[in-house]
């Protein structure tokens, strides 16, 4: 009897002895908090990283495509241009059929001269300039005058096209499907100046002068 009280002592000193956590260890829990803690941080600053290197090159990007699109612009403005051009210049079928018996006419074949020499010689001064050449024309003047051969081409146009629909609606022929064809020409290259002039009222608006 005596041998039973003792051990069931010693046990109850032993139960007493034991800290009340001394099943979950103390460091388990800070560990894996800790660990946690540090994954997580780590990640993020990773996803961090990626997203401005992202945001980085998507900029690059788009300002080496604003950087080329003046150049193909002003190629295609010079293409729509010339065979608008060559359209008036051709459209000679004696009598009334003369494109210089029409003040309308001539004048949108100067703006067509205006817009081939004007175009072409944009498109050569970007090209020498992505080559690493220096500009030989101040980029502001250079942006501004897209504005102006645009607005020449829409004033050609505006005139052109009343007396090519009232000779239409009497008579199509040669000549009116020619001076039609022609001013459709002029158009898409005033399309192509004036997104090469919104374009460059962008880049405008971005300098800084600071």
């Amino acid at each position: 009897m005596a041998m039973v009280v003792t051990t069931d002592a010693a046990a109850a000193t032993a139960a007493a002895e034991k800290p009340p956590d001394y099943e979950k260890p103390e460091y388990a829990s800070y560990n894996g908090t800790s660990a946690a803690a540090d994954g997580g941080g780590t990640g993020g600053r990773a996803r961090g990283r990626g997203g401005v290197v992202d945001s980085v090159v998507a900029r690059w990007r788009r300002e080496d495509m604003l950087d080329r699109s003046p150049l193909a612009l002003h190629a295609a403005a010079a293409v729509f241009a010339f065979v608008a051009l060559v359209l008036v210049a051709s459209n000679q079928h004696g009598d009334w059929m003369q494109f210089d018996r029409y003040q309308e006419y001539r004048y949108l074949l100067a703006i067509a001269a205006l817009a081939v020499l004007y175009s072409l010689a944009q498109a050569a001064r970007h090209a020498y300039r992505m080559r690493g050449g220096a500009d030989p024309v101040s980029p502001t003047s250079g942006k501004l005058l897209d504005f102006v051969v645009a607005y020449l081409l829409m004033s050609a146009l505006s005139a052109a096209v009343p007396i090519t629909n009232r000779m239409r609606s009497a008579v199509v022929n040669t000549f009116t499907d020619a001076t039609a064809a022609a001013i459709s020409m002029a158009f898409f290259a005033f399309v192509a100046l004036a997104l090469s002039a919104v374009v460059s009222g962008y880049k405008l608006s971005k300098q800084t002068y600071m």
